[in-house]
């Protein structure tokens, strides 16, 4: 059973900082590539980092710069460290991973919220 648990939002103030965590159960992200999403209200969920087995990393546009997607294999955990938050990047976030069996199966977090706000 695969599992993602994140962890690490909260209220943060212009130009703050923020890192977040996913804990994967059940997969092994040295096996897996694995991306950053968020979701506001009323918006499609678009993807924000990415980082594949190889340990290449990808950027949307709005984020580069700023944020930086890694990972600890010790911990199998994938971290999303923003730097330089702005209001525009409020958003619940959600770690995401998926695995090609007879069909493909897409695997979420629950989600964590960012709130950047003075």
């Amino acid at each position: 059973q695969v599992q993602l648990v994140e962890s690490g939002g909260g209220l943060v103030q212009p130009g703050g900082s923020l890192r977040l965590s996913c804990a994967a159960a059940g997969i092994h992200f040295n096996s897996n590539a694995m991306d950053w999403y968020r979701q506001v209200p009323g918006k499609q969920r678009e993807v924000v980092a990415a980082i594949t087995v190889l340990g290449s990393t990808n950027y949307t546009d709005s984020v580069k710069g700023r944020f930086t997607i890694s990972g600890d294999s010790a911990k199998n955990t994938v971290y999303l460290q923003m730097n330089s938050l702005k209001p525009e990047d409020t958003a619940v976030y959600y770690c995401h991973t998926w695995i090609y069996g007879v069909v493909r199966n897409d695997y979420w977090g629950q989600g964590t919220q960012v709130t950047v706000s003075s």
